[in-house]
C-alpha cells in the first residue's frame, strides 16, 4: 500500500521532515524557494496534504487545480493566508499552530514595544556610527514603560499574555479592547480594563496591537486612529500586515503625532514601506516574534502532528473547521 503523498512547502527542521517520511511520501523544499501561486499548484498534484511553513496563499482557484489534496497544515497561529470557506467546502481541513507560540510572541512583543519606548534602535545606530562623544542630560531620551499605561487591542492568548506581563512586571495600568469582553474574573486576574476602541487610542501611553487579520480588520490603525493617539505614544504590531495602514504611520511618525513605533510585520512583507525604513523613530523586525528554537520547533511538531493524525486517521489536535472532520465521519 503506498503512502500518500505530501508538500512540505518550506525548509524545515530534518528531524521533523524524517518523521514526516515515515508516514508519507514526502516533496520538501531543501532550497527554500518561495513558491509562487503556479509553482505550488505545479507542486501539490496529486498531492493529499501540505504543510504550508511560509504563509503560501491557499485560494478556491488553487483548491480546484489540486482536487486530491485533503489536509492543509500551516505553520502559523493565524491562517489569513487560507480560504477557509473555499477549504471547507471542498472537504479540506485546515490546521494551525496555536498556543505553542503565545508566550515567546508576548517576550517579543514587549520587547519591541520597550525597544521603541526608550529608543533602543535608533541609540544603538547613535553609537555604531561614532556620533557619542559626551554625556548628555537629554540624550536620547525616551518614555517610561512602567507605572504607564499599556494599551492592547486584540485580547486574545498574546494579548492577555502580554498584559500579564505589563500588570505583574512592570506596574502598569491594562487597558484593552477586544471584539468581546472577557470574562470578570479574567479580567481580574490579569489587571486589565476593558474600554472602548476611540478611549484605548486615547489613554495608551505604549499600544500593542495582537488582534487577528480580516477583512473587518484591515487598517484598524489608519490616520484617523493615529490622531487620536498621544504624541508622546508608541505603537507596537506582532499581529499581521494590513491591520496599520503602513503608510499613515509612517506619516504620523515623521510629523510628530505619534513618538515612535515598533514593527514587525508590515502590508506586503517581505517589502517594507520606503518611508518607514527611512524613519529614525521606528524599531524594524523581519517577522520574527515567535522565532526562538524552542517555539520554531514546536510550530513545526504541532503541524506536523496535524498533518500525520489528518491523514493516518486519527484526530488532529488544532483543527481550524473540525465540521471536516465531523462531515468526513458521518
Amino acid at each position: 500500500m503506498s503512502k500518500p503523498a505530501v508538500l512540505v512547502s518550506r525548509a524545515l527542521f530534518p528531524e521533523v521532515l524524517e518523521r514526516l517520511r515515515r508516514h508519507f511520501e514526502v516533496e520538501d523544499n531543501p532550497e527554500d524557494e518561495v513558491l509562487d501561486a503556479p509553482a505550488l499548484r505545479q507542486r501539490l498534484q496529486a498531492k493529499q496534504g501540505l504543510l504550508a511553513a511560509g504563509g503560501e496563499r491557499i485560494s478556491a482557484e488553487l483548491l480546484a487545480a489540486c482536487p486530491a489534496l485533503r489536509v492543509v497544515a500551516n505553520m502559523a497561529v493565524g491562517y489569513n493566508n487560507i480560504d477557509v470557506p473555499a477549504c471547507t467546502a471542498r472537504g479540506v481541513l485546515v490546521s494551525n499552530t496555536p498556543d505553542v507560540l503565545t508566550e515567546t510572541t508576548a517576550d517579543f512583543g514587549f520587547a519591541l514595544m520597550m525597544a521603541a519606548a526608550r529608543r533602543m534602535s535608533e541609540a544603538e545606530r547613535y553609537l555604531r556610527e561614532g556620533r557619542w562623544t559626551k554625556w548628555r542630560y537629554d540624550l536620547l531620551t525616551g518614555s517610561d514603560v512602567h507605572g504607564a499605561t499599556l494599551g492592547i487591542l486584540g485580547m486574545g492568548r498574546i494579548g492577555q499574555a502580554i498584559a500579564r506581563r505589563g500588570a505583574a512586571g512592570f506596574g502598569m495600568r491594562v487597558l484593552y479592547h477586544n471584539r468581546s469582553r472577557l470574562p470578570p474574573d479574567t479580567e481580574a486576574a490579569l489587571g486589565a480594563q476593558y474600554v472602548d476602541k476611540a478611549a484605548l487610542l486615547a489613554q495608551a501611553d505604549h499600544l500593542v496591537l495582537v488582534l487577528p487579520y480580516s477583512a473587518a480588520s484591515h487598517h484598524a490603525i489608519g490616520a484617523a486612529e493615529l490622531a487620536l493617539m498621544k504624541p508622546t505614544a508608541t505603537l507596537t504590531n506582532v499581529a499581521r500586515g494590513g491591520i496599520v495602514d503602513d503608510g499613515a504611520l509612517a506619516a504620523a511618525l515623521r510629523a510628530g503625532r505619534i513618538a515612535a513605533a515598533g514593527l514587525d510585520v508590515f502590508e506586503g512583507e517581505p517589502a517594507v514601506h520606503a518611508e518607514l525604513l527611512a524613519l529614525p523613530n521606528v524599531v524594524l523586525t523581519p517577522h520574527i516574534a515567535s522565532a526562538s528554537l524552542r517555539t520554531r520547533r514546536a510550530m513545526a511538531d504541532l503541524a506536523a502532528d496535524n498533518l500525520i493524525a489528518a491523514l493516518t486517521g486519527g484526530v488532529p489536535p488544532t483543527p481550524v473547521n473540525p465540521e471536516v472532520l465531523a462531515a468526513a465521519r458521518a
